[in-house]
């Protein structure tokens, strides 16, 4: 039987600030379910909420000495240090683009712009003119201008250097102008 099994609060704080890793076990023993399963309803995604998991136990160790028991249970100590770790990854770009880049595998880009940029192209009248492009071509346009995705997402996306993508854009710009018959002719910003 674990020696924390019936010992106070108090007690536990005290080996976990001596760094005893009996303590330590039975801490993640005794909360990591029930932080778990609050982390995932704040991020969705098993994966990520096992990573924010590890991260608040490594916090809870380095941060130990700073918890103080006048002013709350060393529970609610904890699980703000769950909730806040949930928050800063929610908002927190690389898990906004790695979400983002979920959304869209590359074998299903092509299938889901396919699908989907023909409203928007048909609404403002260049399905036509878009549709000619090369595959390749029309593929960075719908990313860019009809999804949203930005030069250096889409490079990452297709493993392709930023400098490539930049000229294949405006290789494709340069083809829409031809293709529509306008010298003036000038896209929205990237």
């Amino acid at each position: 039987m674990n020696r924390f099994s019936y010992g106070s609060e108090t007690e536990l704080v005290q080996y976990l600030k001596a760094r005893d890793q009996t303590a330590f076990n039975y801490l993640y023993d005794n909360y990591s379910t029930t932080l778990y399963k609050v982390i995932l309803q704040i991020v969705p995604a098993k994966d990520e909420a096992e990573d924010i998991l590890q991260k608040v136990f490594v916090n809870i160790w380095t941060k130990l000495e700073g918890y103080d028991p006048q002013k709350g249970r060393l529970f609610t100590w904890i699980l703000n240090i769950a909730r806040n770790a949930s928050i800063d990854t929610l908002r927190s770009k690389e898990y906004q683009y790695r979400r983002r880049i979920i959304n869209f595998p590359p074998e299903e880009i092509s299938t889901f712009c396919k699908n989907n940029y023909t409203l928007s192209t048909d609404a403002i009248g260049l399905n036509r003119y878009v549709s000619m492009l090369k595959p390749q071509q029309r593929q960075l346009i719908e990313l860019v201008y009809y999804k949203g995705f930005s030069q250096p997402e889409v490079a990452r996306l297709q493993s392709t250097p930023l400098s490539t993508i930049k000229t294949r854009i405006k290789s494709a710009l340069s083809q829409l102008r031809i293709l529509i018959g306008e010298k003036q002719f000038t896209p929205l910003s990237v």
